[in-house]
């Protein structure tokens, strides 16, 4: 599994890519391969708030539905609509073409919480 070296990760598998005041946001090559197969990914709307660690969406595989939860709060600014019709990016390009929402930062700080590479690499080995 990698973790590149310059996203934030979250506990709950979600990775973190800062551009300026946005964030790209998608789930990590070990969420990806715990899920199996995806399926079906329920894509946040364009507009609505969210706050740090809440459900924004699910992601349906053959195995089960997870959800995934917002790491930062902030607006989603954006959606991957790719994911409609190709939900299986999420397995084969997780931290590129995979990426699943964009979010406009409402406190940058909330990003101080999220681990590194190596502590996303060391709580996936703890």
């Amino acid at each position: 599994m990698t973790s590149p070296a310059d996203l934030k990760y979250s506990p709950e598998h979600e990775w973190v890519r800062v551009e300026g005041n946005e964030v790209v946001i998608g789930i990590t090559d070990y969420a990806q391969d715990a899920l199996g197969d995806v399926v079906y990914v329920d894509l946040p709307k364009v507009g609505s708030a969210v706050a740090a660690n809440a459900s924004i969406s699910e992601i349906e595989s053959t195995k089960s539905v997870s959800e995934v939860y917002c790491p930062v709060s902030g607006t989603v600014v954006a959606v991957n609509d790719d994911l409609e019709a190709t939900p299986e990016a999420l397995n084969t390009d997780p931290y590129g073409v995979g990426w699943i929402f964009r979010i406009e930062l409402s406190d940058p700080s909330e990003l101080d919480a999220l681990m590194d590479a190596a502590g996303y690499e060391a709580f996936l080995a703890g």
